[in-house]
């Protein structure tokens, strides 16, 4: 009975403090000074003491599963998150209904037990996942491994599916690119965006590391997708990702092609083969070897162009491997052009 009374009583307190935190962080967001871009949590994200083991236990109990989402203030994809789909009331009721959502800072001090039971605090945490950028959200599973793992933002239609996959338990009978394919009738016949200046079919991209000895960028597409011919109509054509890809090789190759590829590692297979076993679920998604062939960075979801020539000037510069973290790379390039008088333009 004291448990119980002291677990009321802590829950009744952590939600007067994070009332009292978000009209805080409101206040200095209006005053402009210390957290710009503070957005509001959904009123039914859950309350969480951080005690993440008993939290998967009790969306288990209510027939849910548990999700983590990690965001940051200021990200304008978790912005878009927030207000884009989950301001859709088809998938917020979707959400609620499925699912517990825990709101997690990537670079926050609260303290947390993590899934194996051992105190953290959010930002070591997140390091521990694996957190690269926000917005990254891991779907738990009844047993608290990861069901399926979203790094950034999916427009809400995909989001919607995503929902729908988790929700079902489909992550045991096929992968979610494979799901989302049926359910959407992708088109897989159609032109790829291939530039007379990337890599020309037949494509042995071990060959082409090894002549020359440069970082490589495979491009996995779907024919006829808005989002791949935004990257190249759009994004690519930029003045920094014209800039940003000279250091680099580049494949474009679709998703679901039958064609045949050698691998950065040798292999001979199909591309679709080769996609299957990358665990590529987003068109497009951008993959990076090193000269040796071993991937070193990805980015698969809806980005524009500031993150996406940055994830180009991340691999080309060697930054990876001095800083693994892509997020506090960004962080650093967008102090050093603030401080030069050029504007950064998130969304651009």
């Amino acid at each position: 009975m004291k448990k119980v009374l002291f677990s009321s009583i802590c829950v009744m307190l952590y939600a007067l403090c994070a009332s009292v935190y978000a009209a805080t962080e409101q206040q200095k967001l209006d005053a402009g000074m210390v957290n710009p871009g503070y957005i509001e949590k959904p009123a039914w994200f859950k309350l969480s003491l951080l005690e993440l083991q008993d939290d998967v236990a009790e969306a288990s109990a209510a027939g849910k599963r548990l999700i983590l989402y990690f965001y940051q203030d200021g990200c304008p994809y978790c912005e878009k998150l927030i207000v884009d789909n989950f301001g859709n009331k088809e998938i917020a009721d979707k959400a609620k209904k499925n699912f517990d959502m825990i709101a997690l800072n990537m670079w926050g001090d609260k303290e947390v037990i993590d899934l194996q039971g051992k105190e953290t605090i959010e930002k070591d945490f997140a390091a521990a996942m694996k957190v690269m950028y926000t917005p990254t959200m891991l779907f738990l599973d009844e047993k608290g491994q990861v069901a399926l793992r979203l790094n950034g933002y999916y427009f809400p239609e995909k989001f919607n599916a995503v929902l729908d996959y988790v929700a079902a338990g489909m992550e045991a009978k096929m992968k979610f690119s494979e799901y989302y394919r049926a359910k959407t009738a992708t088109p897989t016949t159609g032109k790829l965006h291939i530039d007379p200046s990337y890599l020309q079919p037949p494509y042995n991209l071990q060959q082409t590391l090894q002549a020359n000895k440069r970082p490589l960028l495979v491009i996995f597409e779907q024919p006829g997708s808005k989002l791949c011919d935004e990257l190249h109509l759009d994004i690519l054509q930029k003045p920094e990702s014209k800039e940003a890809i000279k250091g680099l090789d580049v494949a474009v190759l679709g998703q679901h092609s039958k064609g045949f590829v050698v691998t950065p590692d040798g292999q001979a297979m199909r591309i679709s083969d080769w996609a299957k076993k990358l665990n590529i679920q987003y068109a497009p998604s951008l993959v990076y070897f090193d000269t040796a062939g071993k991937e070193v960075f990805r980015t698969e979801a809806y980005l524009r162009t500031f993150h996406i020539a940055g994830s180009m000037n991340y691999v080309t510069s060697g930054k990876y491997k001095t800083q693994p973290n892509f997020q506090r790379y960004l962080q650093d390039v967008n102090k050093d052009m603030i401080s030069k008088g050029i504007k950064v333009e998130l969304m651009r």
